[in-house]
């Protein structure tokens, strides 16, 4: 490697943490942009497909429970994560659709697995929804988790995991063909239609179980709803349009991430900073595969950007 292009790499490295190579991505035109967000798209659908992957097997290639396990995962504030996606695995997507007809049997289940309930003072609620979950548990041979598993300190009460929860319970019993609308969904208003789901009515006035709030709907927002659709919906389109060799079902993915906003987060506000806005998430999860993925471990000559600049580099030198 010439002197000129050492250098250039050095530099990069050393302002990776800053992402020196904002100003750069910031002053390309639409379509060199566009072109190193697709190849750090593909990198990060790579990745995710793996996750998918590892899911579909452990659901014996069941497409049904890798959607509800996926569903979970992504649900979760990312310290539950684990958490929710253990819940999945007890209270299994076959199960809830034979209770299905029955609501009020779907949340007994889940809350009564995920040991929450075992926190907080009872009400007449939370008293049925533990008698039926011993009947359900019994049942299906349900197995509760510790409710140690979960994370509760400094989550804000709109991503509590009791509401994340009632919320699942509503979602799951919309109908049997959550995962079909969800690979149907092609723009912002289609999965916020499908996925802005609000718990059943004694969540209108309780943040946590046994204790009265003021009432108001708790509803998943427009914000997390679009997470879903990033995490979700884009990515299990993409996978199992792979899956299926159906091009069209991975051009919709691609097109549902640049017709939903950006994520707003600290890594988002950092590459700002730097000089770059992402226009959608199709742009926001590039900057993130970029960041995370090379960046942070200061993989400067080999991502899209620092290649593209070493290029121009060996040309001027040239």
């Amino acid at each position: 490697m010439a002197d000129a292009a050492v250098h250039t790499v050095e530099r990069l490295q050393a302002g990776a943490g800053a992402y020196a190579c904002g100003g750069y991505l910031g002053g390309l035109n639409t379509l060199q942009r566009t072109e190193i967000c697709t190849a750090l798209i593909f990198d990060r659908l790579s990745r995710k497909m793996r996750l998918v992957e590892t899911l579909r097997s452990e659901a014996e290639d069941n497409w049904n429970q890798t959607f509800y396990l996926l569903y979970f995962r992504t649900l979760g504030d990312r310290r539950n994560q684990e958490a929710c996606l253990e819940l999945a695995r007890r209270v299994p997507y076959r199960i809830v659709l034979r209770e299905r007809l029955a609501p009020h049997a779907v949340e007994a289940m889940l809350f009564g697995a995920s040991g929450l309930l075992e926190l907080y003072r009872n009400d007449t609620y939370t008293l049925d929804l533990k008698r039926s979950f011993e009947y359900l548990a019994a049942k299906y041979g349900i197995e509760p988790m510790e409710a140690s598993a979960w994370t509760l300190t400094e989550i804000r009460p709109a991503n509590h995991p009791v509401l994340r929860l009632a919320q699942a319970a509503e979602f799951f019993t919309q109908d049997e063909f959550v995962m079909e609308r969800a690979m149907a969904c092609r723009t912002e208003e289609e999965v916020r239609k499908l996925f802005c789901i609000e718990a059943s009515p004694y969540w209108r006035t309780h943040h946590i179980p046994g204790a009265e709030s003021d009432e108001s709907p708790k509803r998943i927002g427009a914000f997390k709803a679009n997470i879903i659709g990033i995490n979700l919906v884009a990515v299990l389109q993409f996978a199992y349009g792979s899956y299926t060799a159906n091009e069209r079902l991975r051009d919709s993915a691609l097109t549902l991430m640049e017709r939903l906003p950006a994520e707003d987060n600290r890594y988002m506000r950092d590459w700002k900073a730097a000089g770059v806005g992402p226009r959608n998430a199709f742009e926001s999860q590039a900057l993130l595969q970029l960041a995370t993925e090379y960046c942070a471990e200061r993989r400067c000559a080999e991502c899209p950007v620092g290649r593209r600049i070493l290029r121009q580099t060996v040309v001027a030198e040239d």
